[in-house]
């Protein structure tokens, strides 16, 4: 299942987590009303600078901004490319 992507410098490829459907007293919330996701896992990762080496790995759950990245569509999924720097915390 690999990616034919490879993030370049500080770089992070995310797959978003799906948006909540439900609220926690059973309400359905329709697609127009969902707030765009904050987490995701980190699907590649680049080298990092030579300053900075990457401290996020392929694998890691990790929350970012809400209007972080860039979002791009490979092989039919949705993604997000973004800096480390964007990325607030590893869950």
């Amino acid at each position: 299942m690999g990616l034919n992507i490879k993030p370049l410098a500080d770089r992070v490829l995310i797959e978003p987590v799906a948006a909540e459907t439900k609220t926690a007293s059973g309400i359905i919330i329709p697609d127009n009303a969902k707030e765009k996701p904050q987490q995701g896992k980190v699907m590649a990762v680049g080298k990092g600078t030579k300053d900075e080496p990457m401290t996020v790995k392929v694998g890691d759950t990790v929350l970012y901004g809400k209007y972080s990245g860039t979002e791009l569509k490979l092989e039919g999924k949705d993604y997000l490319i973004m800096r480390e720097s964007d990325i607030l915390a590893i869950v």
